[in-house]
């Protein structure tokens, strides 16, 4: 994905961002709770606050969203029409509901019903994915081959789909949707957002219009007012509730500002400023009708979570955009370009660690904090690099 300025021919501040949010996706989701201070990892559903790592997945929707106007344009160029344009989404939509579903159902395996251990299906699970969705190198003369292992990757799929039975003997469950997982409600994020921007192109005030409808959305149904059951519910549910869409949306109302705003850059800055600081402002004063929690997904930790993105950004965009000072993020650079295989990659060493016994993760204890959290510092370094590796062999996921 490439996105473009008129100075540097790059937007470096927007892979750079991604990155950042990518690295601490990772941080985070190795922490070994009892070992690192509280404020590091996510806080209780019902406590009235956020810790580092109740930001880290709105942060990645954020960027999701503002990626989205670049992305758009980026096809545009290379002569897509609406329509494709349209199919793209759908089916980039329907890859992150796939993988999600799978991811999700991973750990409901019932390994006597299904007649394969867990750790086996989710790693051939992964290969499945990868050899579905890899971004093979353009060699006609090994068109063929790519196709072969993609019908291959599909075909494991299908298998593994098959034959996974979760719950009891007695009750014997199939896959199912429930939160989604991760990617799963990134793609009813991007779903809805891509949709939108097909919609209204690059009209900053019906961006706008679009977010405050979806925060609307996310306080109706908080309060109970608003509420889909049913299969509805189930399928439509991350939509119907707002708070998602409600992040990758304010995502993509900063991409269409900074497209309409990138010859003043300083002019630029200041509505950012303004932005993130209505924001914040915003997600205090829901505070007093909604507590500040991730896992209910109330519309303060939605804005506040935009706040902290938006000035993020800003200070990523001032120093690689403005000061053009980059070589301090060349390990979040490598993320943000790399971020599908970067998150899903390292799910592959934890399997191979805990089925074969590797010791690897000896950092994993409470007796040292410092040990803690250098641990999971030094496992995103090394996942990012790996990330990059496989990418320079033509193992990269693309969507």
């Amino acid at each position: 994905m490439t996105h473009t300025t008129p100075s540097s021919g790059r937007v470096f501040s927007i892979d750079i961002m991604r990155g950042i949010t990518l690295c601490l996706m990772l941080f985070v989701n190795d922490l070994f709770e009892p070992g690192v201070p509280a404020w590091m990892v996510h806080t209780k559903a019902e406590t009235d606050g956020m810790g580092l790592a109740d930001w880290v997945f709105p942060g990645f929707l954020f960027m999701a969203g503002l990626s989205i106007p670049y992305a758009m344009a980026a096809r545009k160029k290379k002569g897509d029409s609406s329509f494709k344009l349209l199919l793209h989404v759908l089916f980039r939509s329907a890859s992150l509901l796939i993988i999600g579903i799978l991811m999700l159902n991973g750990s409901r395996v019932n390994e006597a019903l299904t007649g394969m251990p867990e750790l086996l299906w989710k790693v051939l699970m992964y290969m499945g994915v990868f050899l579905v969705w890899n971004a093979y190198p353009r060699k006609k003369g090994l068109r063929p081959l790519f196709v072969v292992l993609q019908l291959l990757g599909l075909t494991l799929l299908i298998y593994l789909v098959f034959i996974f039975k979760a719950g009891s003997p007695e009750d014997v469950r199939w896959l199912e949707t429930g939160w989604w997982g991760i990617l799963g409600l990134i793609g009813w994020g991007y779903l809805t957002a891509a949709l939108v921007y097909l919609l209204i192109a690059d009209r900053l005030s019906f961006a706008v219009l679009s977010w405050m409808l979806f925060v609307i959305l996310n306080m109706l149904s908080q309060a109970g007012i608003f509420h889909i059951g049913g299969l509805a519910g189930r399928i439509l549910g991350v939509v119907l509730n707002g708070n998602v869409p409600s992040i990758v949306l304010a995502g993509l109302t900063i991409g269409i500002l900074i497209k309409q705003q990138k010859e003043q850059k300083n002019q630029l800055l200041k509505w950012l400023i303004l932005t993130g600081t209505l924001s914040l402002i915003g997600g205090f004063v829901l505070r007093n009708w909604f507590i500040i929690s991730k896992i209910y997904g109330t519309p303060s930790w939605a804005m506040l979570c935009n706040s902290i993105s938006i000035l993020l950004f800003t200070l990523v965009y001032y120093c690689t955009d403005i000061l053009n000072k980059v070589k301090w993020a060349w390990l979040f650079n490598i993320a943000g370009r790399n971020s599908l295989t970067t998150y899903l990659a390292p799910d592959l060493i934890y399997f191979a660690c805990w089925g074969w016994s590797i010791p690897l993760f000896f950092y994993k204890q409470n007796q040292s904090m410092i040990l803690a959290v250098g641990g999971s510092v030094a496992w995103t370094i090394v996942m990012v690099l790996l990330a990059h590796a496989l990418s320079r062999i033509y193992i990269k996921l693309k969507l």
